[in-house]
């Protein structure tokens, strides 16, 4: 491994560590809850939603960053697939509301750990759709 390979390696990490945290805070501000706030209270199903959703977003952006020879294409690759990931989760969320009576951001916000394992398996299950198409 070259020194212009290690010095790309940090840019990228650099570079996708910030994007996961903007994109993260985006999704907060969506919410009709404080994520920090429930987090610190302890509410393990806003911290299993968060987990994640991070997660999701990482593997995005890791199936982003193999496909793409440029950081910037990947960057964007991954900020569509947060909205694409968000637009899922919105729709389906409405449609549990309106079929099951089934409020995932208010259960998650109670502390529902079953609610907050729905609503973050709605963006690994979107994850997975979205980097295999980006694979190929």
């Amino acid at each position: 491994m070259d020194f212009d390979t290690l010095v790309s390696m940090v840019v990228w990490t650099v570079s996708g560590a910030v994007l996961l945290c903007v994109l993260m805070l985006v999704d907060s501000l969506f919410t009709r809850y404080n994520d920090m706030e429930e987090l610190k209270a302890g509410n393990m199903a806003v911290t299993t939603r968060l987990v994640l959703k991070l997660l999701s977003q990482g593997y995005i952006l890791s199936a982003s960053i193999a496909a793409a020879n440029r950081l910037g294409t990947a960057l964007i690759v991954s900020i569509v697939s947060f909205v694409l990931l968000f637009v899922l989760e919105k729709t389906v969320e409405q449609l549990l509301s309106r079929w099951g009576n089934l409020e995932l951001d208010h259960g998650t916000q109670l502390g529902k750990v079953g609610y907050g394992l729905m609503a973050g398996s709605l963006h690994v299950t979107g994850a997975l759709i979205i980097a295999a198409f980006i694979r190929g």
